[in-house]
């Protein structure tokens, strides 16, 4: 008959051997450290009964990574504490578990102290400290020889875990790193088109621009909304860039051309229609297997639209006087600063047109909601703007940035960009904030217009009268011209 104590004996190595099991389980998931750390602690409590223990892990520098107590009613102790303790710094010296009797461990006294360091070849990563014996509803023991080894095997098991975790962890903040990298090496190589960077410093802005990375592979519409200024042709560019079409990018602005004159843009005409007229590809054949970019799309009259559906739909394009359909594969990218769905309410705008425009829509944030690309913008268009232009770089005062900072650019990043090039032919070394003053206007108005080169030439000829007394001849002296041209102008 087996002794009722080697049963329990028994009972304890099987115990044991489950929890070894089950915390290799735990300790390989991935989880943050300190979670790892608490789960570590309590299975070894469950099974070696200590009056408390500790845990605790630190990274490369000496900082806390995890930390987990257990005994502490109140008070418990900081992981800075425990770190401090001398039985850390007897570990690390003797390099493997420590027993102590009658001692403090941060601030508790106890009688008996098992100590293990978290170490993963040779890296010591933290310890497990048992302070006491109890035995279940008894009295007071030591720990056993078994105890030992069991803590031996847990904080050995408990070591390599960790060092895969921190492992595992590192390989991911490189990924991350690297995304951000091959992020910024991206925006270095297709922000720019067409001599133009699009700056994008707001998280708005990088939203549209990751957005633009997805979407341009595709064969998808793509509607480009915002208001006027905010660099809906850029947009279109980047995405015929990044799409890999070997087409052209042909753009059309749909307001800039009567009905008439935008029909036979789009669509092309056949020779021999009228007296004199010769045959014409459309911009659709023009961008066959390229991109089609149709600016102010909102401005296209409602009979022009049926047409352009039936190109959409067919995938093929008939001239003006033609009768043979021609094939065409263009991806068509439309842009608006118009309230499309009022239009369509409005029976201004064809419903299934809008649908089929609206393959994926870009919305283009003004300005004035992304205020902090603002200093990176006016860098930018006085770099270009003295680099084209072959003269000195000047520099702008903080009060005139700040003033830049307050304006809310009705026009957008195209108004900011006129007012710099006219701040920048104006001054000579320096642009101070008396002069975007005077070419905003007012000091505590916001402008009511966006602001063109021929604006901001009138504001400055009206300055230069003013300063004159109204005396054109002496203004044209000061400004350089003849009074001829100033008359021209309006003076």
């Amino acid at each position: 008959m087996q002794r009722p104590d080697a049963s329990l004996a028994e009972k304890r190595r099987i115990l044991q051997l489950e929890t070894l099991y089950d915390l290799a389980l735990a300790l390989h998931a991935q989880r943050p450290e300190g979670e790892l750390v608490e789960e570590l602690l309590q299975r070894v409590c469950a099974v070696l009964d200590p009056a408390a223990a500790v845990a605790v892990t630190r990274d490369g520098y000496g900082g806390v990574r995890g930390v987990a107590t257990v005994g502490w009613l109140e008070d418990a102790p900081t992981g800075e504490a425990l770190l401090a303790a001398p039985i850390w710094r007897e570990l690390l010296a003797e390099g493997h578990m420590l027993s102590r009797l009658r001692g403090m461990l941060a601030g508790r006294a106890y009688e008996q102290l098992l100590a293990a360091p978290l170490a993963y070849r040779g890296v010591f990563l933290g310890y497990v400290g048992l302070l006491d014996k109890e035995v279940r509803g008894g009295a007071g023991s030591a720990f056993t020889e078994d105890d030992r080894r069991f803590l031996d095997s847990v904080t050995t098991l408990a070591g390599v875990a960790l060092d895969a975790a921190r492992q595992v962890e590192r390989l991911e903040a490189q990924r991350e790193k690297l995304e951000e990298e091959n992020k910024a090496l991206k925006g270095t190589l297709t922000g720019e088109v067409a001599g133009r960077r699009i700056i994008a410093q707001s998280p708005a802005m990088r939203r549209v621009l990751d957005l633009v990375e997805r979407v341009a592979p595709r064969g998808v519409n793509v509607l480009v909304r915002g208001e006027s200024g905010t660099g809906k042709e850029l947009v279109s560019k980047l995405l015929h860039l990044l799409s890999g079409r070997d087409g052209a990018l042909i753009a059309v602005n749909c307001a800039a051309l009567p009905e008439a004159l935008l029909e036979s843009e789009l669509f092309g005409i056949e020779g021999g229609v009228a007296t004199g007229v010769q045959a014409r590809p459309g911009k659709f054949e023009l961008a066959d297997h390229g991109t089609l970019f149709l600016d102010e799309i909102g401005d296209m009259q409602v009979s022009l639209q049926v047409k352009l559906l039936r190109v959409l739909q067919e995938r093929e394009v008939t001239r003006i006087g033609g009768r043979r359909p021609l094939p065409v594969d263009v991806r068509l990218v439309a842009a608006t600063h118009q309230d499309l769905e009022e239009l369509v309410r409005a029976g201004r705008f064809r419903e299934d047109l809008y649908y089929r425009l609206k393959g994926v829509e870009i919305e283009l944030p003004p300005l004035r909601e992304r205020r902090q690309e603002i200093p990176h913008l006016v860098r930018v268009f006085t770099e270009e703007f003295c680099r084209r232009e072959e003269i000195p770089l000047p520099q702008f005062r903080s009060e005139a940035l700040a003033l830049l900072l307050a304006h809310d650019f009705p026009g957008n990043v195209r108004e900011l960009q006129n007012l710099v090039e006219g701040a920048v032919s104006l001054a000579e070394k320096e642009i101070d904030a008396g002069l975007i003053r005077s070419l905003l206007g007012s000091p505590a108005v916001a402008s009511p217009e966006p602001l063109d080169l021929e604006n901001l030439e009138k504001r400055h000829i009206a300055r230069v009268l003013k300063l004159t007394g109204g005396n054109k001849s002496e203004a044209a002296k000061v400004l350089g011209i003849d009074r001829k041209t100033l008359q021209r102008k309006g003076f």
